[in-house]
């Protein structure tokens, strides 16, 4: 008897030992499926983030072509601001010698008003040459020679009472310099 209840100990013994490895094993299944639904989980977020990776490197090389193409388009444009400042510089400086050049060429210009406007192809030099001694009371002009001379508008209507004004260049003839 002594042997059947050895058994029976043993056999209650091996019962709990087993219930308590049921249990464990329970445990075990239910902490494994815990990890399992946090592995999913941290699968998913896994995917997700390097989804979002993936969008946000190809922002950031289309950012980076973007900044490119600016830098090209500003390379551009400094140098045709370099080029329009160059230019203005130049246009300055023309501009100065224009003004120059058209104030050297007018300062031998005289300017007469009142000139009547003559009829019959009569050149006003040869009008000039002749009243010039008059109004002035010198002799004579007809050492005077004319580069040209001209009307500087349009002649005026009949009825306005008053001629055209125009402008004359003289050369003076001077013996000395022959």
């Amino acid at each position: 008897m002594a042997s059947s209840a050895a058994f029976v100990v043993h056999d209650s013994a091996a019962a709990s030992a087993d219930a308590h490895l049921d249990t464990a094993m329970e445990h075990i299944l239910q902490e494994n499926a815990a990890v399992g639904h946090c592995l999913e989980a941290l699968d998913s977020k896994i995917t997700d983030l390097s989804t979002a990776s993936n969008s946000i490197l190809a922002s950031v090389a289309s950012f980076q072509d973007k900044v490119t193409d600016l830098d090209h388009c500003l390379t551009d444009v400094e140098g045709q601001l370099a080029t329009l400042l160059k230019q203005d510089s130049e246009l300055q400086f023309l501009r100065t010698k224009l003004t120059d050049l058209e104030d050297r060429s007018q300062k031998d210009n005289i300017h007469f008003f009142g000139i009547p406007e003559l009829k019959g192809g009569t050149d006003i030099r040869d009008f000039l040459r002749d009243i010039l001694p008059e109004l002035t009371g010198l002799i004579s002009f007809q050492a005077l020679e004319f580069q040209w001379a001209h009307r500087i508008c349009p002649p005026h209507k009949a009825d306005s009472g008053y001629p055209a004004p125009s402008s004359h260049a003289f050369s003076a003839t001077n013996k000395r310099a022959r």
